[in-house]
């Protein structure tokens, strides 16, 4: 009995890492879940990403990192996600949530993958203004406070 029970959560822990687990590639400027492109992308420059609607060709977010001219010294690093449909901006330190030693391209599929996961994003590339809220509530640093320590 107690073998079908732990049996039964771990498949249950199986599929919702299934569920969670969704192929998001960038290609061509094409933002790709698996398989159907749901964004188009822009680089820019090595710190600045692009996002656009299919819908109607706006664009609906701005990835920069900023390195605050201190290239050597990481601690005071961070990132702004500006949901310019929204008119909402996240500033964030923790790099850690997209970082990718220095492939843009990856860590923009791991910045659309923390998107969707948080449901920012819905699986046909428009946003969620409600969960556009939620995401700056939960994630939103007081930047200026940070570096001036």
């Amino acid at each position: 009995m107690l073998v079908n029970k732990i049996l039964a959560f771990f498949l249950l822990m199986i599929s919702c890492n299934l569920y969670f687990c969704q192929d998001v590639t960038i290609k061509d400027d094409k933002v790709l879940l698996d398989g159907k492109q749901i964004l188009k992308a822009e680089k820019i420059n090595v710190a600045q990403y692009s996002f656009f609607s299919m819908k109607n060709d706006e664009e609906v977010l701005l990835y920069r990192y900023m390195d605050n001219e201190t290239p050597s010294y990481v601690s005071d690093d961070y990132f702004i996600l500006n949901f310019l449909t929204e008119k909402v901006k996240v500033k964030s330190t923790d790099i850690g949530k997209i970082a990718n030693f220095m492939n843009s391209k990856k860590g923009m599929e791991k910045l659309v993958k923390w998107l969707l996961k948080e449901r920012v994003i819905n699986h046909d590339g428009e946003l969620n203004a409600d969960r556009v809220a939620i995401f700056k509530d939960k994630y939103n640093e007081n930047i200026t406070e940070i570096i001036l320590r």
